[in-house]
């Protein structure tokens, strides 16, 4: 009985040339996505915070969207790369253009953090440099897609401008939800208290959230040990 022939799979299958190291270096920038979702994977399993669900949120209608374009426009990829898959537009650049823009939108218009006696968040001008080191790691992701000739500059220039777009609306739309108490609301829910969903990175540092009661705790803990020390020195 002949076997089945053998395919690759295709989401992390990367060709390159081997000895162009800026090709080597573009290979590993393609799987930024992947990356991507571990990092929001993580903060979300950690963290809880709600506005991590919504920007993972938006991130994957993102993709979903661009998946009913790419099916929809079928433009072929440059011929120099032989892969499965249309081209129209750059799921890459859509998925970092996405990303940076919400980032960008979430520092520098909806993340107000208050200093407390133990820290000082970041200022304003730590956000905006942060926000620029995220456009600036999309940009490079997409001039990656066209170094490796897997995309066009067409269809990289699309993705960015539907990634954007797609951010800066969706960016709107938890904003008006925020505005109306909706995300309130669905965080008083029996499945969201269940889950230990929180809202407090917009008014703190993910760093800072939850430090003030594990010091309080901390110095509890500290207290207990001195007096169960200083007990056990009487009894002696």
């Amino acid at each position: 009985m002949e076997e089945p022939p053998l395919t690759s799979f295709s989401l992390t299958h990367i060709s390159y040339d081997a000895s162009d190291p800026i090709a080597y270096l573009c290979a590993w920038l393609a799987l930024a996505p992947q990356i991507l979702c571990v990092v929001y994977a993580t903060l979300i399993w950690s963290s809880r915070e709600m506005e991590i669900f919504l920007m993972f949120a938006g991130q994957m209608g993102c993709e979903g969207l661009n998946f009913l374009l790419k099916r929809l426009i079928k433009g072929e990829r440059p011929p120099r790369i032989k892969t499965k898959g249309y081209g129209m537009p750059s799921s890459h650049a859509q998925f970092a253009a996405f990303f940076c823009v919400y980032l960008t939108l979430f520092l520098l218009f909806r993340h107000s953090p208050h200093p407390s006696d133990t820290h000082t968040p970041t200022t304003l001008n730590d956000r905006i440099l942060l926000a620029i080191w995220s456009i600036l790691f999309a940009a490079i992701v997409c001039a990656s897609r066209v170094y490796l000739h897997y995309h066009t500059v067409n269809q990289v220039l699309v993705g960015c401008a539907v990634g954007s777009v797609v951010a800066l609306a969706w960016f709107g739309l938890t904003t008006i939800a925020r505005r109306h108490g909706w995300i309130h609301w669905a965080l008083r829910s029996r499945e969201l208290t269940m889950l230990r969903v929180r809202d407090l990175v917009v008014e703190e540092d993910l760093a800072e959230s939850g430090w003030e009661r594990w010091r309080k705790v901390s110095e509890r803990r500290n207290l207990s040990m001195l007096v169960s020390s200083a007990a056990k020195v009487k009894r002696r």
